[in-house]
C-alpha cells in the first residue's frame, strides 16, 4: 500500500490462521477478533507499521486488505450478511437490499446521543435527520463491511442495518486468541461415551408444558394483551419489564437470579444459577437472548421466534426444574442475554467476568431461534458449521437422537449467536437452532414476528428445549426432590 501520508492507525484483515498464535508473530498482540465474510472468516489485526512490514515481507496472504485510518479510529464495528435463503432476499424490498443503503444511511441518523435513543426509542416510527459526523470505511467486501463510527452510533447501528445484515461492535483494545483447552474437550467427549437412555430424564424432559409456553411467549411478545410489551429492542422499556418477569419466574423455581447491567443504557443480562448439591466449581451453562429486532423504521420488536423462542424455552426448563425439585450435582446457569442484537454484547460482557474469575465452564448451548420452520418442511435442529466446539455439538447431536428423535439434526451455516462469546474465551460451547440450512423464517427481524402464525411450532421449541434441557441433566447428574 503507497501513502503519500502516513496514516494514523493500521487496519489489517485477512483471513483467519492460527498458525499466527502458535509462534512469535507481532500480529498476535493486535488481534480484534475473527468475524464472517459469507464463506470466509477474516481476521482483524490493528499492527504497528513495523510489524504490518514484517508481515508483508514473511506471510502476506494474496488476499489480505491493508487500510490507514486518517482519521482518529472511535468504533470499529463490523457488519455483515446473514445466511438467508435465496427465496427471503429475493422478497427484501429496495430500501433494505444491501449494504449500499445501510452505507447511505448511516451518513443520517436517527439521533444525535445514546440518551436521545433512549427516548426516542419510545416512539413508534424512527425520524433521520442530518449529522455531521461520518464514517470511516476500512474493509468491503459483497458480505461485510468493516468501519469506524462514533461510539454513541455504534450502539444504535443495528437501527440502521438491512434486514438481512447485522452487526458485530469490535473490543476497544487486542484480545488474546484464547483455543479451547483439550482437557475441557476431553471432559465433553467423556460424556459422549456414556451417553444412553435413561427413563427418568425422558420423563423430566417429556414434562415440559407447550400450553405454557404458549402463555409465556404471549407475555414476552405483548400478543397476550397484558403485559404492555411492544419492544424488547435493548434499548425499549418492554425489555425492562421482560428483564424483571423473566428474573421473577425463574427465581419461583429455586434459582438464585442478579439483573447484571453490562452497558450503560442497554438492559441487562438476567443470571441465574442452581448451585450444586456436592462440592465442585464445574459448572454448565444454558442461555438465550431476550432482546429483540423488528423492521427497518419502527420500534415494534416482538421477537417471537428471534429470540422469545429460545427464551421460551429456557423458561420452561426453569419451570420443570422447580416443579420436579431436582437438584443438580453440578452448578447450572441459566442465562438470559441483552445485547445480542448489537453485536453479542451481554454474552460478551458476561463471558470476559467467567474468564475472568477462571471459572470451570463445562459447557455452554445457547438457543437462538427454535420454533419456526416452512410448512413443507419437518422439524429440525441446526447446529452450528463453524463458530462453536465440534464436541458439544456432537454431545447435543447424540442427545437430539435419544430424546427428540423427531428432529432432523444437521448442521447449518447461521453465525452467531452468543455462544460465540464463550467459545472466544475457551469454554466449550455451542448453538440449537430451528432449521438446517440458513435462515427462512419470514418474519426474521421483522415486526411481525409473533407465535400465533403460520410455522411457528411450539412442538418444534418444546423438542429443542428438551435437547438442552436433557443435555444439562447427563452432564451434571441429578437428584428428584419431589
Amino acid at each position: 500500500m503507497t501513502m503519500n501520508v502516513i496514516p494514523l492507525a493500521l487496519l489489517l484483515i485477512t483471513p483467519f490462521d492460527r498458525a499466527i498464535f502458535r509462534g512469535e508473530s507481532c500480529l498476535s498482540t493486535s488481534y480484534y477478533g475473527t468475524y464472517r465474510d459469507g464463506s470466509t472468516y477474516q481476521a482483524v489485526y490493528a499492527p504497528e507499521h513495523a510489524c504490518m512490514d514484517n508481515w508483508l515481507s514473511d506471510f502476506a496472504a494474496e488476499s489480505a486488505t491493508i487500510s490507514g485510518a486518517f482519521q482518529p479510529v472511535q468504533q470499529l464495528v463490523w457488519v455483515e450478511e446473514e445466511s438467508v435463503d435465496e427465496t427471503l432476499k429475493s422478497q427484501a424490498v429496495s430500501l433494505d437490499a444491501g449494504l449500499d443503503s445501510f452505507l447511505e444511511r448511516l451518513s443520517l441518523s436517527p439521533y444525535r446521543t445514546l440518551d436521545q435513543a433512549l427516548e426516542d426509542h419510545e416512539q413508534d416510527v424512527l425520524v433521520y435527520g442530518k449529522e455531521e459526523q461520518h464514517y470511516e470505511l476500512f474493509y468491503r467486501s459483497p458480505h461485510a463491511a468493516l468501519l469506524s463510527v462514533s461510539h454513541d452510533k455504534a450502539r444504535i447501528i443495528d437501527t440502521l442495518l438491512p434486514r438481512f445484515w447485522r452487526s458485530i461492535i469490535l473490543p476497544t483494545s487486542p484480545v488474546d486468541y484464547i483455543p479451547i483447552p483439550l482437557y475441557a474437550t476431553q471432559r465433553i467427549r467423556d460424556v459422549i461415551t456414556g451417553v444412553k437412555f435413561d427413563p427418568v430424564v425422558a420423563s423430566l424432559v417429556n414434562s415440559l408444558s407447550v400450553t405454557q409456553m404458549k402463555n409465556d411467549i404471549r407475555f414476552l411478545t405483548g400478543e397476550d394483551g397484558k403485559s404492555g410489551i411492544v419492544s424488547r429492542h435493548s434499548f425499549a422499556e418492554g425489555s425492562r419489564i421482560a428483564a424483571s418477569w423473566l428474573k421473577h419466574q425463574i427465581e419461583d423455581t429455586g434459582a438464585v437470579c442478579e439483573l447484571k447491567p453490562f452497558l450503560s443504557g442497554f438492559a441487562p443480562n438476567v443470571v441465574c444459577r442452581y448451585e450444586a448439591t456436592v462440592n465442585t466449581s464445574e459448572t454448565v451453562l444454558i442461555s438465550a437472548h431476550y432482546d429483540s429486532r423488528g423492521s427497518f423504521g419502527s420500534t415494534r420488536a416482538p421477537g417471537g421466534d428471534d429470540d422469545g423462542s429460545g427464551t421460551t424455552g429456557i423458561l420452561s426448563i426453569a419451570r420443570a426444574i422447580g416443579a420436579k425439585g431436582i437438584k443438580f450435582r453440578a452448578n447450572v446457569e441459566l442465562v438470559l442475554f441483552a445485547g445480542e442484537e448489537q453485536g453479542l454484547l451481554g454474552s460478551r460482557a458476561y463471558s470476559r467476568e467467567l474468564k475472568a474469575a477462571g471459572s470451570n465452564l463445562t459447557l455452554v448451548i445457547q438457543a437462538d431461534m427454535t420454533a419456526y420452520h416452512a410448512l413443507d418442511e419437518p422439524a429440525q435442529l441446526g447446529l452450528p458449521k463453524t463458530i462453536g466446539s465440534p464436541e458439544a455439538g456432537d454431545l447435543v447431536s447424540a442427545i437430539a437422537g435419544i430424546y427428540s428423535p423427531e428432529l432432523v439434526v444437521g448442521y447449518t451455516s447461521v453465525c452467531c449467536s452468543d455462544h460465540q462469546s464463550f467459545h472466544q474465551q475457551g469454554f466449550p460451547a455451542t448453538q440449537v437452532f430451528e432449521r438446517v440450512g440458513p435462515i427462512v423464517d419470514p418474519m426474521y427481524h421483522n415486526s411481525g414476528d409473533l407465535s400465533g402464525r403460520e410455522g411457528y411450532d411450539f412442538e418444534q421449541l418444546k423438542a429443542i428445549a428438551k435437547v438442552q434441557f436433557a443435555t444439562v441433566l447427563h452432564v451434571t447428574g441429578f437428584d428428584i426432590t419431589k
